[in-house]
């Protein structure tokens, strides 16, 4: 199985390929849209603020040919953190930044989203399996991941929402719409469970 890493300057890239690497998968770090179509999965990384994440995606001509792929749908696409975020149709952090428009919805603060308690939300927390899907394929229901976020998504649709965490409120942990697919949280990081998720993105059959 043969999995590109969207390089566009803000991704945990070591992490992530070594994470792929070690369920056998045959990992390229894609510096260019063309690389893309050499691949059976993509993946978008992501740490950082969203509207610089999408001004660098756009600057590399990414923004066009993810959105190509998506509607194609013979490569799935996985947005971790900063990536999942930007799968939405628009951000809020540092003004209005248009988003990819892959996954219906804004990406909020999470204070705005109700949360009182502090921001960011740092660390492992156990997620809610909102329906099935089968990324959390062989994963218990309540299975921890490590998040590190500030902002969240504010799915316009709660049929692309597939699983929640609690940070004084209900967050959106993880989105899916057709062939894509979004953690909130890293499941690079993410010990057993998060091995779990990638090795069923990689199983992943797309219709």
């Amino acid at each position: 199985m043969k999995v590109a890493v969207v390089n566009y300057g803000m991704g945990n890239l070591g992490s992530v390929r070594r994470a792929f690497e070690d369920l056998g998968a045959e990992v390229t770090i894609a510096e260019h849209p063309a690389a893309l179509y050499q691949a059976n999965r993509v993946v978008l990384p992501g740490v950082g603020a969203f509207g610089e994440g999408m001004a660098r995606l756009q600057a590399g001509g990414w923004v066009d040919e993810l959105r190509k792929l998506a509607a194609e749908g013979q490569r799935p696409l996985l947005g971790i953190c900063l990536g999942m975020q930007m799968l939405a149709t628009r951000g809020e952090e540092g003004g209005i930044n248009e988003g990819l428009g892959l996954v219906d919805g804004t990406i909020r603060r999470l204070d705005t989203l109700g949360c009182t308690s502090r921001i960011p939300h740092v660390g492992w927390n156990d997620i809610t399996f909102t329906r099935e899907d089968p990324l959390f394929a062989g994963i218990p229901q309540h299975s921890d991941f490590y998040f590190v976020h500030s902002f969240a998504f504010d799915a316009s649709s709660e049929d692309d929402v597939t699983a929640r965490v609690t940070y004084d409120v209900p967050v959106v942990a993880a989105v899916r719409c057709r062939n894509v697919f979004g953690t909130q949280f890293h499941p690079e990081k993410s010990s057993k469970a998060g091995r779990q998720i990638l090795r069923n993105f990689l199983d992943f059959k797309p219709c």
